[in-house]
């Protein structure tokens, strides 16, 4: 068994039992419906005392895990988190968690799931912890890779929940594991002349929609044929899970003035040994010809260069499609070949900037 008397401190939290004396901030958390709580805790606050003597802990008793309160001192509990599945002969355990929907955005799921796992490290020969959250689930994905989780795969349909099946990612930490966050680009704010770039959000899914569809893209890209709204909005959802997982970043693109929407431009195939990445974009139909592509690959280039130490971004351009190679050369990359059969049986011209090319 888990230590009955666990005392768990953070920087900011208290992880212990749950105990009757949180009877009166676990009935208000009830009674408002929220949902942070460990499995089985009831519905109704009539329920909450038993279930603070006896029920939060069924599973301790079991020896197969134990739930822990996140207390932050002069609040109470702001979350819960959770050992189960533990495995005593195969040295292994799941860990798993909840934020009070108030209290999130602030960092405590990590904090607590690095503060628990140092513990079960510490204090018992257990040799692996899992991590398990929805593929949607942006902010859970997060937290395991802040934690110093590896993500390991994915689980298709692993998930089941109220709206249907959900892909699971499945994360593990090894005693001994560095848990130092995989590599990845930070979500990040630039501007340039006449241009902001920030994070791509659900918000842009209606332009990058139209910019997926219109004609010229489909021409000249690798988007999916028929490009929908529902497209975009996968897109946004996977370019966060490409960022975490180190393989890249895409960047919304809008005027400084007004914030129209204008483009999206991404950074895909990050090689972190030889600091090399590749650089696309898509312009909005309605902002072609003003040189806004090339002022954001600029703008990105820079930022790659001077603060992450990269050495080289190469950019590829359809032969039938001189406007993109015409970006390439006005953003200073060199053409260096043509690539055959390179996209849906295209050539692709490819192109290279190093530091040197802008001067750094």
């Amino acid at each position: 068994m888990f230590d009955a008397d666990v005392r768990i401190t953070t920087g900011r939290l208290v992880l212990r039992p749950f105990r009757p004396e949180d009877a009166e901030r676990i009935r208000s958390i009830v009674a408002s419906g929220v949902q942070f709580l460990p499995p089985g805790t009831p519905a109704q606050v009539a329920g909450v005392a038993q279930w603070l003597a006896a029920g939060v802990h069924e599973l301790w008793r079991s020896g197969q895990g134990v739930h822990l309160a996140m207390v932050e001192e002069g609040t109470g509990v702001v979350g819960a988190i959770s050992l189960f599945k533990t495995s005593w002969g195969a040295g292994t355990t799941e860990v798993g968690y909840g934020v009070h929907p108030l209290y999130r955005g602030r960092g405590f799921a990590t904090e607590a799931v690095r503060g628990l796992v140092d513990w079960v490290f510490a204090t018992t020969e257990l040799r692996r912890v899992d991590l398990t959250a929805n593929l949607d689930n942006v902010a859970s994905l997060l937290v395991a890779h802040k934690a110093g989780f590896t993500w390991e795969g994915v689980v298709k349909g692993g998930a089941m929940e109220d709206d249907g099946p959900h892909d699971l990612v499945i994360f593990g930490l090894l005693r001994g594991d560095s848990r130092t966050p995989s590599r990845a680009l930070p979500r990040t704010e630039l501007r340039s002349e006449r241009l902001r770039l920030r994070p791509l959000a659900e918000a842009d899914a209606p332009g990058l929609a139209a910019t997926g569809a219109d004609e010229l893209t489909q021409a000249n890209t690798g988007v999916p044929r028929g490009y929908n709204r529902h497209d975009a909005t996968e897109f946004v959802a996977i370019s966060e899970r490409m960022r975490l997982r180190g393989h890249g970043i895409a960047f919304g693109v809008e005027e400084l003035d007004g914030g129209r929407f204008v483009a999206d431009v991404d950074l895909r195939d990050l090689d972190w040994g030889n600091l090399t990445a590749e650089v696309g974009y898509m312009v909005a139909p309605w902002a072609r010809g003003n040189g806004y592509a090339g002022e954001a690959v600029v703008a990105i280039a820079r930022w790659l260069f001077d603060e992450h130490g990269f050495r080289r971004i190469q950019l590829r351009a359809a032969v039938s499609n001189p406007a993109s190679q015409r970006v390439a050369e006005k953003a200073g990359f060199t053409r260096e070949g043509v690539a055959r059969n390179a996209l849906d049986g295209q050539d692709l011209v490819v192109y290279g900037l190093i530091p040197a090319d802008l001067g750094l």
